[in-house]
């Protein structure tokens, strides 16, 4: 019996939901994080007469067909990049995107990736890092002197020094936009790789081109709803107890079927 199959089919999609949908909540504390979403495809279909053939009978065209739907798949895991809340924390290497945008990172094997986590730290020789010590591109360093660091919103980051009046010009963080942002693959860490669906890097200054501007002494809080995500989480729960349902009923009619036999 096909329904067997095919309540499989949505109790697995509804599984699926539940783990986004969980991974979601895990990370409602997390900065910057975009809540993601499941999407689904319904599988192909077994036509047994075909919507506009000929009746063999009296050679009339057949209105309607015979379509019966073999389940559903998930299609994609997508996510919009929705900018969170922003949270004041007045350190001065704490760095919001406010906009559009995203910070280059340099990971271990030199390959660049990005990530709108801007919770920068400063290691022993001044570079600043992420909490996972990747580089932030351009190379920033703060010497070891600075008494305090600002950055403005187009991005340049200055140094304040005890002997000095005027602040010391030390580089421009830029920031990094892509035609299709849902195209990034998630690595883990707060960070993304860019693929053929993202489309290549366009770097330029915060400000520029429909890009964000840099806040300092802020971060992007997690965008996730967790109304939104427990309201998801029981339409899930109820559609697999729905298919589980169609297995119990699909179950007795095979009994009942067996018994007649």
């Amino acid at each position: 019996m096909r329904a067997l199959n095919i309540a499989a089919t949505g109790m697995a999609a509804q599984q699926t939901r539940v783990e986004v949908i969980s991974n979601n909540l895990a990370n409602m504390s997390t900065t910057a994080y975009s809540a993601r979403r499941a999407e689904f495809a319904d599988l192909l279909y077994q036509q047994p007469r075909l919507a506009g053939t000929v009746n063999a009978a009296d050679g009339t065209i057949l209105p309607a067909g015979v379509q019966i739907g073999m389940g559903v798949r998930p299609s994609a895991v997508t996510f919009d990049v929705v900018q969170g809340a922003m949270k004041a924390t007045d350190a001065e290497l704490d760095l919001a995107i406010d906009g559009k945008g995203w910070f280059e990172i340099e990971a271990p094997n030199g390959e660049p990736v990005y990530t709108r986590d801007g919770s920068f730290k400063r290691t022993g020789d001044g570079q600043l890092v992420t909490s996972e010590g990747y580089a932030l591109t351009p190379n920033i360093v703060i010497p070891g002197d600075t008494r305090r660091v600002t950055v403005n919103k187009d991005g340049e980051v200055y140094a304040i020094f005890d002997d000095q009046v005027q602040p010391q010009l030390l580089g421009q963080i830029t920031l990094v936009d892509f035609v299709n942002e849902r195209g990034l693959e998630p690595i883990g860490s707060n960070l993304f790789r860019e693929t053929a669906a993202s489309g290549p890097p366009n770097v330029g200054a915060p400000g520029e081109d429909g890009r964000g501007v840099v806040r300092q002494g802020y971060l992007e809080e997690s965008s996730v709803d967790a109304v939104t995500e427990i309201t998801e989480l029981i339409q899930a729960q109820r559609g697999y107890e729905m298919n589980s349902k169609v297995v119990t009923a699909a179950d007795q009619m095979l009994a009942a079927t067996t018994q007649m036999r």
